[in-house]
């Protein structure tokens, strides 16, 4: 399996997430399954039903989370020495060359992207874009609306 690129931050997100399926979640659907049956008949017992889907789906992510946890690339965007050119952690401010919206993202993994919080995927078409140029490059992006151009005002590493 190829190694999956993620930051630091991302990662004990995602090492969160596992202890909290382990220790909460499937502790407490195992309860509500218990409680469920103790009420009698299985066969229409919407609550055992809910639970045991609830259950399927704590221990399908417990065993995703712990296969992406053993293949990952824990990348400090703050150790990266890049310069000013574009790669895997660093954050860049862009302004949009044809409305002169300037935008701030940082380029991480694909499961810590979340475009509210400027966190974009590495995968993404504007990372994509992104990812080799330096400050005062101009990239193409592929938007469904059509091309866009940003310029590259900015990079850092933190």
């Amino acid at each position: 399996m190829a190694a999956i690129p993620i930051t630091a931050r991302g990662a004990e997100r995602l090492k969160a997430e596992l202890n909290r399926l382990k220790a909460v979640d499937r502790p407490n659907v195992i309860q509500a399954i218990k409680e469920a049956r103790e009420k009698g008949d299985l066969s229409e017992n919407a609550e055992y039903d809910a639970a045991r889907e609830r259950q399927g789906f704590i221990e399908g992510r417990i065993q995703e989370l712990e296969g992406k946890l053993s293949s990952l690339q824990i990348i400090d965007p703050a150790a990266v020495d890049a310069g000013d050119r574009i790669v895997f952690g660093a954050t860049v401010e862009l302004e949009d060359a044809e409305s002169g919206a300037q935008v701030r993202y940082q380029i991480v993994g694909d499961d810590e992207a979340d475009i509210k919080e400027g966190l974009i995927s590495v995968s993404s078409p504007i990372a994509r874009a992104l990812i080799g140029r330096s400050v005062g490059d101009v990239a193409t992006v592929a938007a469904p609306s059509g091309n866009r151009e940003y310029e590259i005002l900015d990079v850092s590493y933190r």
